[in-house]
């Protein structure tokens, strides 16, 4: 299974309401979701997170689920994807601004079984290994030593670490190897999580050995298009 990650920004002159309108009702609803072989999708708009300022990185993210590499290949060259996503994307979203990432999801915690298209509020921690660190270490202590702590952040429903798939680095490195997932029921759950003793600890076991200058913070509320049915 293919979870791609979709980082994105308005295009000039369009706020970030109206890019999140039309996103959800228009892009995701008409083009994106038609696209063959995607078999879950779902568009998470920002959540401004507690003494941020200024002009945000990203105001959203798409999150799409794909079988696996030839049918995500087969998907591309479709005309739903040719003549319908790629050719609306410059309606909305900044190109230049825009960044994806192939993961392999690796889910620590499933949370409860999904029963309906109920959002919950999502912490993104987008990460690069320390320098000198080899990727296999990095992706072992992900797994073990820093899923240990970051399961201890209240009000965690789901985790999961979708690490940089290995085709990314066959010409060299992938601009970030992985980004961590923390799911919680609501807005002000996420928001007391962040002030916790236990999501400090998060912080500080990250700063063991990931690089400082390529770790970011995004936080989205979920809208659902297609799904949820596995996640």
């Amino acid at each position: 299974m293919i979870h791609q990650l979709i980082f994105a920004y308005p295009k000039p002159g369009l706020s970030e309401q109206d890019f999140h309108r039309y996103w959800i009702d228009v892009h995701a609803t008409r083009y994106a979701s038609r696209i063959p072989h995607i078999q879950q999708y779902s568009v998470g708009t920002r959540i401004p997170l507690p003494g941020e300022s200024g002009d945000p990185r990203w105001c959203g993210v798409a999150e799409i689920w794909l079988p696996d590499e030839e049918r995500q290949l087969a998907s591309l060259q479709t005309p739903e994807f040719l003549d319908g996503a790629r050719a609306d994307e410059p309606r909305w979203a900044a190109f230049w601004r825009t960044l994806g990432l192939d993961t392999d999801p690796h889910i620590v915690l499933p949370g409860p079984p999904r029963t309906d298209r109920t959002s919950e509020a999502k912490l993104f921690l987008l990460t690069k290994r320390r320098e000198g660190m080899p990727l296999a270490e990095f992706r072992e202590r992900s797994r073990r030593r820093h899923a240990g702590v970051a399961l201890q952040v209240p009000g965690l429903i789901r985790y999961r670490q979708g690490f940089t798939r290995d085709p990314l680095y066959a010409v060299g490195e992938a601009p970030l190897d992985c980004v961590y997932q923390f799911s919680f029921a609501d807005v002000p759950t996420l928001h007391a999580a962040l002030r916790s003793p236990g999501f400090q600890r998060v912080q500080e076991d990250l700063g063991t050995f990931t690089n400082p200058r390529y770790v970011h913070t995004f936080a989205a509320r979920e809208n659902w298009i297609t799904g949820p049915s596995f996640v």
